[in-house]
């Protein structure tokens, strides 16, 4: 019979194309993930891995090993939900949850208190990932729930085995000093407000730098970028000393300090942030009882 961490292993190997890679994914060593896939072909009674440069590639055995994976997970996971269902119902053990940055401290930080008061049972083990591979933990089954955010307005595409739900729309507001001439306006601001000052804004290839390319689109000139900062607390500091503004979403926003006021724009920009899980592990109370701290607001 074939083992299920080998299984998972290879299935690991496939998507990462290393045995190092999958090895530093699982959390064993790259000989134990190695021994894994021999067991594995010895259960199996053919080869599953081929080299291929200094990666692996799967054989047409294993390609159809690893399509046949998620099925193996997904009746496992029921049983396991099955069984925890013969109790009451009551969330308990440990739930990994795998979310972006500001994802964490906006949106699960906060509920965690509540969270601690309804569910003492119930911990949460959070480890921050970027959208794309929180989805590829879940689906691999090294995590269990993943808050992730769309990329530039158009959701992450899901596995079948996987579904979603909205948690939260986060928009981006104007960062600037109390003494400026923009923040006596008592309305949102337009682009045309905005033309002619100088910026920071996060870095090409940021969600945070699409927004800001997206409301001069229609501008005559390029904006007047001083700065390239990642870190939105950095942000805020070239913020305070004058000079220049910020576009910084609420979710990531830190505390204001003092001087700093935030003034909406006509055209928010938004990212919707999705909470997602396995569609094995829908009777999960754990899950439940997270998707329930997390309502959309």
């Amino acid at each position: 019979m074939i083992e299920v961490g080998a299984l998972r292993a290879l299935r690991s190997v496939a998507a990462l194309g290393t045995l190092a890679k999958a090895a530093d994914e699982l959390g064993f060593t790259a000989s134990a993930v190695s021994q894994q896939i021999k067991r594995l072909e010895r259960q199996v009674g053919v080869p599953v891995l081929a080299p291929a440069g200094r990666g692996v590639v799967l054989t047409p055995a294993g390609q159809a090993v690893v399509d046949s994976a998620p099925e193996v997970f997904q009746a496992l996971e029921r049983c396991a939900r099955a069984a925890q269902s013969v109790a009451d119902g009551a969330p308990r053990g440990t739930l990994r949850v795998v979310a972006f940055s500001t994802g964490i401290r906006g949106l699960l930080a906060p509920a965690l208190p509540a969270l601690a008061a309804s569910a003492p049972e119930l911990r949460l083990d959070i480890t921050e990932q970027d959208p794309d591979e929180a989805l590829r933990s879940v689906d691999a089954g090294t995590a269990d729930l993943a808050l992730v955010h769309d990329a530039d307005g158009l959701p992450a595409p899901l596995p079948p085995s996987m579904r979603r739900r909205a948690v939260h729309t986060d928009v981006g507001d104007v960062v600037l000093t109390g003494d400026h001439p923009l923040a006596r306006l008592d309305r949102p601001l337009t682009g045309a407000d905005l033309a002619g000052h100088a910026w920071v804004t996060s870095p090409p290839g940021t969600v945070c730098h699409q927004w800001f390319r997206r409301l001069f689109a229609d501008a005559p000139e390029e904006p007047d970028v001083r700065h390239l900062v990642d870190d939105f607390a950095t942000q805020l500091s070239l913020v305070a000393a004058g000079g220049v503004l910020a576009l910084i979403p609420r979710l990531a926003r830190p505390p204001l300090g003092e001087g700093l006021v935030t003034r909406p724009l006509r055209r928010q920009p938004k990212r919707e942030v999705h909470a997602a899980w396995r569609r094995s592990a829908d009777a999960s109370p754990a899950i439940r009882a997270v998707l329930t701290a997390l309502r959309p607001s």
